[in-house]
């Protein structure tokens, strides 16, 4: 079983569609990285080799920002935003959309239940 990043992968899934359950790691990204390696993206997660896997979460650890290190960052970029008083940060802080939704009507799942 692939253990990387502290998630364990799906072993009966391609490993292109595998490593997207690691959060920060999209079908791009992982395109990217199995290419590097040089592991085909139709290989089963449970016939990777052992030196496959570890190079795979070599490659994860060095060159990418995953996982609770990535969930850290976002945080503390809105927290930046909301600090300097940025229109992004304002609409974080009143928990509304920032990126430009009408709220008249929709953004529902952004504001919560009606009251």
């Amino acid at each position: 079983m692939a253990h990387i990043s502290g998630v364990e992968l799906p072993r009966n899934k391609r490993i292109l569609i595998g490593l997207t359950y690691i959060f920060g790691i999209g079908r791009t990204k992982s395109k990217e990285i199995l290419a590097k390696i040089g592991i085909d993206e139709n290989k089963k997660v449970s016939d990777l080799t052992i030196e496959e896997e570890k190079s795979l979460r070599d490659i994860i650890q060095e060159e990418h920002i995953v996982e609770g290190e990535l969930r850290t960052q976002r945080i503390l970029d809105i927290k930046r935003l909301m600090e300097i008083g940025s229109y992004r940060g304002d609409r974080h802080k009143r928990s509304l959309p920032c990126r430009g939704q009408r709220t008249h009507t929709n953004a529902r799942t952004r504001k919560g239940r009606k009251r």
